[in-house]
């Protein structure tokens, strides 16, 4: 059992580590966006930079690299003895903390939502509408990005749920310290907008 959960860790510390920006933007645009708009190779400086097809295609595959690896004990049955989360976390950690990029990253927001879809589908579909919603009313995802992971930390603490309450509680420390730089341009009304929602709208309207 021991020699799994080893080979479980590595293998989801490797699947976080790709960075999937990275790779897309320099296979097919021929651009490294570690150059570009933020610097970070994650899905919101992609969708800006590089555009809606490759923005898509690294959400995806970010999400799908979390939800990979908390499945490997699923696949190889050994879940009532492993925790999904607890192995899906080192996937958020490589991610971030890439072997593949000099132990550079990004934000951990999409790996640690597919983390969640494979330890609870249903809470990560609200996990979902709460990023959708914010993201529709403020027009910042890292705001969206912020109150969805502080929100399932919450959640998890009020269902007494306590591995996901410690993994999630990690996680919301993790995506906090990573937007450190966004909350600070948050707080004084300098955050980069997406173009659609309430506050986009409020801005452009009152600039006209």
């Amino acid at each position: 059992m021991t020699i799994k959960i080893i080979g479980m860790v590595i293998v989801a510390y490797l699947l976080g580590s790709i960075p999937s920006g990275l790779w897309i933007g320099q296979t097919f645009y021929h651009k490294d966006i570690r150059k570009l708009g933020s610097g970070n190779i994650g899905t919101t400086n992609t969708f800006r930079e590089l555009g809606p097809k490759a923005g898509v295609v690294v959400l995806l595959m970010d999400v799908l690299k979390g939800t990979l690896a908390a499945s490997q004990p699923y696949l190889l049955g050994v879940s009532h003895s492993v925790n999904p989360l607890l192995i899906g976390i080192f996937a958020s950690l490589g991610h971030t903390f890439s072997i593949f990029d000099h132990f550079h990253g990004g934000k951990a927001v999409a790996t640690s939502a597919g983390i969640l879809l494979a330890y609870n589908p249903p809470l990560f579909a609200l996990a979902c509408a709460i990023f959708i919603i914010t993201l529709l009313l403020t027009s910042m995802a890292s705001c969206a990005s912020i109150v969805g992971i502080t929100s399932i930390f919450i959640i998890a603490l009020c269902e007494h749920d306590l591995i996901l309450s410690c993994v999630a509680g990690i996680l919301t420390a993790l995506v906090l310290w990573r937007h450190k730089s966004n909350i600070i341009r948050i707080i004084t009304g300098k955050e980069s907008l997406v173009s659609f929602g309430l506050v986009y709208y409020l801005k452009q309207k009152h600039h006209k």
